[in-house]
C-alpha cells in the first residue's frame, strides 16, 4: 500500500450496479429472507412458547444439510422426496431430544438453558465429526433444477434458487394456515399468551411443547436441506447462521410468525444490498438495523406490548 492511501477496510464509496443486477440481487435477497424465516420461525416457536433460549437451534441448520449430504446418494434426482424424508427424521429426532433433554428445562432459569443448549452443541459436533468427519462436502443439484433462465435477456439465475424461494413461500402459508386456522395453532397461540391458562384447560401442555419443538427442529432441518446445494456442507456451519436467526426473532417479536417473516425479509434486503453498495460496512447492517427497531419498538416489530 502506497503511504497516506486509505486502507480497504475503511472505504465507504458505495458501489452502483445496473437494473439487471439489482434485480438479481432483490431476488437473492427475497431467496435469503426467506430461507432465514424457516430457521427463525422455529427459534421465535420454541423461544415465545416454551420460554427456552435455545443455542443448539443453529446444529438443527446443520443437521438438515447434513441429513441432503447423507441422503441424497438414496434418492438421486428425487429430491421432494428427500426433502420430506429429512423434515420426518429431524421432527423425531426434535420430539425424542426435548423429551431427553428440553423437557427439564422450562423451570430452570435462562443461565442452566444456555450452559445445557451450549454442551448440545459441543455434543452435535463431536458426534459430526465421528460420523461423517470434518472434511467439507457438496450435495448436487437435481437434475430436473439445473441450470438457469435468462433475467431480461441480461442476466441469468439459476432455477434451484427460485425453488428454495417458493419452497420457503409455500412452508411460510402453510405455516401461517396451521397457527391461525386450526386447532392445534389455537393451543400454541394460547401457550405463548398463557400457559398456565391452557394447562388448566386440561391441554397436555408437555404433549403440545414436544410437538412445537420437533416441528421447530424439522423447520430448521428442512432450512438446512435447501440450503445444501447452493452452498457448501462444512463443519460448524449452524454457528454462523444462529446469531443472526436471533437478531431475527428480536426484531420481529419473540413468538411472533408474521413478524419472523418480516423481519426475516428485511434482514435478506439489508444484508444482501448492504453487500452490494457498501461491501466493507455490510456486516455492521443487520445489527443498525435491530438497533434502530428496538429503539422504535423494544418489543420487536410484531411483539406483544407487556
Amino acid at each position: 500500500m502506497a503511504p497516506g492511501a486509505t486502507p480497504s477496510f475503511l472505504s465507504l464509496e458505495p458501489h452502483y450496479v445496473d437494473l439487471a443486477t439489482f434485480l438479481v440481487q432483490c431476488l437473492n435477497a427475497v431467496q435469503y429472507g426467506l430461507l432465514l424465516f424457516l430457521l427463525a420461525s422455529g427459534l421465535t416457536l420454541i423461544f415465545g412458547i416454551m420460554g427456552v433460549i435455545n443455542l443448539a437451534h443453529g446444529s438443527f441448520y446443520m443437521l438438515g444439510a447434513y441429513l441432503a449430504f447423507a441422503l441424497s446418494p438414496l434418492f438421486g434426482n428425487h429430491f421432494l422426496s428427500m426433502l420430506l424424508t429429512g423434515m420426518v427424521l429431524a421432527a423425531v429426532f426434535g420430539y425424542a431430544l426435548e423429551w431427553l433433554f428440553f423437557s427439564y428445562l422450562y423451570q430452570r432459569d435462562h443461565l442452566q438453558q444456555v450452559l445445557m443448549t451450549y454442551g448440545l452443541i459441543l455434543v452435535f459436533e463431536e458426534l459430526r465429526s465421528m460420523l461423517v468427519g470434518n472434511d467439507v462436502h457438496g450435495v448436487p443439484i437435481p437434475a430436473w433444477l439445473s441450470g438457469s433462465f435468462s433475467l431480461g435477456g441480461i442476466m441469468q439465475y439459476p432455477w434451484y434458487r427460485l425453488f428454495a424461494s417458493a419452497a420457503c413461500i409455500v412452508l411460510a402459508v402453510a405455516l401461517y394456515v396451521v397457527v391461525n386456522r386450526t386447532r392445534l395453532g389455537m393451543m400454541i397461540r394460547a401457550g405463548a399468551s398463557n400457559r398456565d391458562m391452557v394447562r388448566g384447560l386440561g391441554i397436555d401442555i408437555r404433549r403440545l411443547y414436544r410437538v412445537v419443538f420437533a416441528a421447530g427442529v424439522a423447520l430448521a432441518a428442512l432450512a438446512g436441506m435447501i440450503a445444501a446445494p447452493m452452498a457448501s456442507v462444512y463443519p460448524n456451519m449452524g454457528a454462523s447462521v444462529l446469531i443472526i436467526c436471533f437478531v431475527v426473532v428480536v426484531i420481529g417479536g419473540i413468538g411472533s410468525i408474521t413478524g419472523a417473516l418480516v423481519a426475516s425479509l428485511l434482514v435478506g434486503f439489508v444484508d444482501t444490498f448492504g453487500k452490494v453498495f457498501f461491501a466493507d460496512l455490510a456486516g455492521l447492517g443487520i445489527y443498525v438495523l435491530m438497533a434502530l427497531v428496538l429503539i422504535w419498538r423494544p418489543e420487536g416489530l410484531m411483539g406483544r406490548r407487556a
